[in-house]
């Protein structure tokens, strides 16, 4: 070889090297991130059942919570309505005891 071609060889592989890792550095820092983001997402256990579960339990909550409304009305309707009247059977019990 020829001495004047080994400084052009070093100094075109320099230039090489350094213009790669310019252009891929970013790239791999962007693909390592990624990665790292798939690993602790696969870490983590699905909440979709347990978010499910506790829907579930709301809905039946506040089904119940509705049913207590409307009773709790009823019985307003009642004691509000002026009339105290006996039940139907506690009635025939008097009739039957004065009799």
């Amino acid at each position: 070889m020829d001495g004047s071609i080994a400084p052009m060889v070093v100094m075109v592989t320099g230039i090489v090297t350094t213009g790669g890792v310019l252009i891929l550095r970013p790239i791999t820092k962007r693909l390592g991130n990624l990665i790292e983001a798939l690993t602790a997402q696969k870490r983590l256990p699905d909440r979709g059942a347990e978010i499910a579960q506790l829907r579930d339990v709301l809905a039946s909550i506040d089904g119940r919570l509705a049913l207590m409304e409307e009773r709790q009305d009823f019985a307003e309707a009642l004691l509000s309505s002026g009339e105290r009247r006996l039940p139907p059977a506690l009635d025939r019990r008097s009739v039957a005891t004065d009799a």
